[in-house]
């Protein structure tokens, strides 16, 4: 059990707070390590659109949606995380959801700013009460029989935006275009044709500029989070309009490819927490050379310290740099 569900389920362990015997409950944000109390009576529905905890969660069992429905639910359980715009949002669906006179929990680490995120919306809204465990801060409160504008104005999502395109709040990148991204769509080859997929999407960015700047009959988007991949499709139909397409929600480290492709463009997360995680990429560089037919390439943009030159030779006849920057590296590898 991880820190944050610790922390959430203490005012209930410690008979703080009652905890549901019955009635329909909501979860946002829970990861694929969720589990409640056999005590927690009543209907569970998550909310998770990270798709290897999305997948997690349904295979423990639980009805899990990657985005929210229904109304008039009487508790909702609120996971916060790093990124305060994705908190408030999630804390808005909750009040948007649950029934007025309703219970509503939220909690988060201190590392992620869950103390100061209590705070803040002390100054929106009156919380009931609130406790810190397990290195996190939980705090709780009723949704009020009426949600003031000023509530709403300070916690309704925007779609985020960056240069003109949309982003997600809670993805890669949702305050700007990467820097790694744009390097290697700067110095993709003019020649790339046929079917493109881009692994790893994100809101489109690398897609979009492929069908820029490429002659390319097709791109398949794949991307793990639900909120990006649905900014991609808007950017792909606002800025690469014509251009046949086909988005995949799916997590491709564990997921099958059904597709070949003529070729693969790439940024390929390299972290799942704080550290780095090289083995990401380098799972995702031989799912790409599994999935590209005979003569394919992939292109792809990593950080300088990344070490794929070694999966690069192992899964492609032939691979190289095309060029480098003071951060980041794009490599080519061809079947």
């Amino acid at each position: 059990m991880n820190e944050t569900l610790r922390t959430l389920l203490f005012p209930f362990e410690r008979g703080v707070l009652d905890t549901p015997a019955d009635g329909r409950s909501l979860a946002l944000g829970p990861d694929a390590g969720f589990r409640l109390p056999g005590e927690f009576g009543g209907t569970l529905a998550l909310v998770q659109g990270f798709r290897p905890d999305h997948l997690a969660l349904a295979n423990a069992g639980f009805e899990v949606t990657a985005e929210a429905t229904g109304e008039n639910y009487d508790n909702a359980l609120v996971f916060l995380g790093r990124h305060r715009r994705e908190n408030e949002a999630r804390l808005m669906e909750a009040l948007m959801r649950v029934r007025p006179g309703g219970l509503i929990v939220a909690a988060g680490t201190k590392k992620d700013g869950a103390g100061s995120f209590r705070k803040r919306i002390e100054t929106l809204l009156p919380i009931t009460d609130h406790a810190s465990k397990y290195h996190g801060v939980v705090f709780w409160l009723t949704r009020p029989d009426a949600i003031a504008e000023e509530i709403v104005a300070a916690l309704q999502p925007q779609s985020p935006a960056a240069d003109g395109f949309q982003t997600a709040l809670g993805g890669f990148s949702d305050d700007g275009i990467d820097r790694g991204s744009q390097l290697l769509a700067d110095n993709l080859p003019g020649d790339i044709k046929g079917h493109v997929a881009d692994f790893g999407a994100g809101w489109g960015y690398l897609s979009v500029a492929v069908a820029k700047l490429c002659s390319v009959t097709q791109i398949d988007l794949y991307e793990a989070h639900h909120g990006s991949l649905e900014a991609a499709r808007h950017n792909m139909a606002r800025m690469a309009a014509g251009m046949p397409c086909r988005l995949f929600w799916r997590d491709l480290a564990s997921e099958p490819t059904e597709m070949r492709y003529d070729a693969i463009v790439m940024n390929p997360p390299f972290h799942t927490g704080r550290a780095a995680e090289p083995d990401i990429g380098k799972t995702l560089i031989a799912k790409a050379a599994k999935a590209l037919k005979p003569g394919g390439r992939l292109f792809l943009v990593a950080n300088r310290p990344l070490p794929y030159e070694g999966a690069m030779e192992a899964c492609f006849s032939r691979h190289g740099e095309i060029c480098r920057d003071s951060a980041f590296k794009v490599l080519w590898g061809k079947r």
